[in-house]
């Protein structure tokens, strides 16, 4: 059974009419944890977050928060709390009553929920904002105020659907560290829905990663990207080649090969490789993108047909390739790694 936090989905399935949209996922976040639910769009992780959240029934299985099951509770009994993608601020209502809003339905007295929003905006670095209205801020200021009503209400976990996805790169990247900083501060579990690979590596203890409804592999950052489960996992993460080849033991296996580990080398050095022809090169600052499309004949197919090897910029323009040219590819057979099928 789970601890107290603790989130556990046990067998949860979501349908819609005839359509599986979460179909019988059992994940169990520990208390304190940042998850990320990653996936394309229509993967489920929308679904399973507002399933945890109380605003989508569970068709089937149990949502436990701690020791109890969840299913049947309402979304303000649940100890849990959700920051809708659109902030859903109150247009007529300053920063501080925005805050205090679900203190007041409470019933709570108005000089002390005033007095705890105002401790909930200084947490988010608001409290010079707090007589504003919500059109007087910026995105990211609507997004703190919008993080300040989430959790004013103390709740196990925060439940937080695509947060940045309205922002621009670099307030993206401003507001990935304050969330983490929060989450840390506060030692509750925030579980985060996204369809960034980058932003999914930079904040979460926990990448779940979703595909038709199910989940594909679940583990910290560093494990889903160095040691995919699956061919999608490797292609939704990025940075890494997909490669039919031959098996040790006869047949044949399907492996991944990091962009970055592999190497343009002289014909017939490397451990393992192939000849090809560069059909693409990107430069992108302190890399550059080698696109190379394998010749015919050889041991190894390439998914998509073309391999990407992600050359140090230095390196790259000390021996530069054009397109058209042909190189050799090679990798080392420690830095393959063998997909499930």
């Amino acid at each position: 059974m789970a601890d107290k936090g603790d989130i556990e989905l046990a067998a949860v399935l979501k349908r819609y009419g005839s359509a599986i949209a979460v179909d019988s996922i059992s994940l169990k976040i520990p208390a304190g944890t940042y998850c990320c639910l990653l996936g394309p769009s229509g993967c489920g992780k929308s679904s399973t977050l507002r399933m945890i959240a109380g605003h989508e029934d569970v068709s089937d299985g149990d949502i436990l928060l701690g020791n109890e099951v969840i299913n049947d509770l309402p979304p303000a009994r649940r100890g849990t709390a959700m920051m809708f993608q659109n902030y859903a601020l109150f247009p007529h209502l300053d920063c501080i009553d925005n805050v205090a809003f679900s203190l007041k339905m409470k019933g709570v007295a108005k000089a002390e929920r005033r007095a705890r929003a105002m401790e909930l905006l200084r947490l988010v670095d608001m409290q010079d904002y707090a007589a504003r209205l919500p059109a007087q801020l910026s995105g990211g200021q609507q997004q703190r105020i919008a993080l300040a009503r989430a959790l004013i209400t103390g709740p196990s976990a925060l439940l937080l659907d695509e947060p940045l996805s309205a922002l621009d790169p670099f307030l993206r990247a401003r507001m990935r560290e304050e969330l983490k900083r929060l989450q840390k501060e506060l030692g509750i579990s925030f579980i985060h829905v996204t369809h960034s690979q980058e932003e999914a590596m930079a904040l979460a203890d926990l990448v779940v990663v979703m595909n038709r409804g199910r989940i594909e592999q679940a583990a910290s950052a560093r494990a889903v990207f160095n040691t995919p489960r699956t061919a999608f996992v490797a292609r939704f993460i990025g940075g890494h080649n997909i490669v039919e080849a031959p098996a040790d033991g006869g047949g044949r296996q399907r492996i991944s090969v990091r962009a970055d580990r592999a190497a343009l080398t002289a014909p017939g050095s490397g451990e393992a490789g192939f000849g090809g022809t560069v059909r693409a090169v990107e430069y992108l600052g302190s890399v550059v993108h080698v696109g190379i499309s394998p010749n015919g004949g050889t041991d190894f197919a390439v998914d998509q047909g073309e391999f990407l090897v992600a050359v140090n910029e230095n390196k790259f323009f000390a021996a530069p390739v054009a397109l058209g040219d042909a190189v050799s590819v090679s990798w080392k057979l420690e830095d393959i790694h063998v997909l499930e099928a």
